[in-house]
């Protein structure tokens, strides 16, 4: 199915099942795509900006720099998606799965993926300023130089995380769980570490945290 350049704004497409199908550069603005299937489909470059996409199914779905501005994705299944360079400032993300999907150089400044799953995501060098991850799964993610402050990660797992050089500012990793994170050169100014975990972690200065360490690096 070929609806590359369609204009598509505002249409009701829930349930429909566009499993393969090539979408680049169609705008889906405020469509209604909730359940919808869009595994496997081609969205790269596509505008979505507002459009609603609770409990779709996007397993595998190429977003590459996709607009996803004000997007309602709470509940998606979108593990393995490609995601890198997408504009998903202001998404909410709630609870969705994003296990092994690739974020790299993502722009998702204040949106809200809390409860969301991102196991083993790469989120290299994306913009995570103020985003909500709170009580997220992130084990084995990769943050390296992601962009994190002010972002709240209280409660979220991040077991085995890679997260050196990142900038993690006045984050909230209150909570936490790094055990055998990586923060090396790692920014951590005014970040907050009450009741975080740091088990076996390595620490800024690379440093490898003691087995047991809570809330400082011992």
């Amino acid at each position: 199915m070929f609806w590359s350049g369609c204009d598509l704004r505002e249409r009701d497409l829930r349930d429909v099942d566009l499993r393969g199908a090539t979408l680049t550069r169609i705008d889906l603005r405020g469509a209604d795509l909730r359940e919808a299937n869009l595994s496997g489909a081609d969205l790269g470059f596509a505008r979505l900006d507002g459009a609603r996409l609770g409990a779709a199914v996007m397993l595998d779905t190429r977003l590459v720099s996709a607009r996803l501005t004000g997007v309602d994705a709470s509940g998606a299944l979108l593990d393995g998606a490609r995601l890198d360079r997408a504009d998903m400032r202001d998404a909410k993300l709630v609870g969705a799965s994003l296990n092994e999907a690739s974020l790299y150089q993502a722009k998702a400044a204040n949106a809200d993926l809390s409860e969301a799953r991102l196991d083993g995501a790469n989120l290299e060098r994306a913009d995570l300023s103020g985003a909500n991850l709170a009580r997220g799964s992130l084990a084995g993610a990769t943050l390296t130089r992601a962009l994190l402050e002010d972002a709240d990660l209280a409660g979220a797992g991040l077991q085995g995380a890679r997260m050196d050089d990142a900038n993690l500012s006045f984050a909230d990793l209150s909570g936490a769980d790094l055990t055998r994170a990586v923060l090396s050169g790692a920014r951590v100014r005014g970040t907050l570490f009450r009741e975080t975990r740091l088990g076996n972690a390595t620490w800024t200065d690379r440093r490898r945290c003691r087995p047991g360490s809570v809330g400082r690096c011992d």
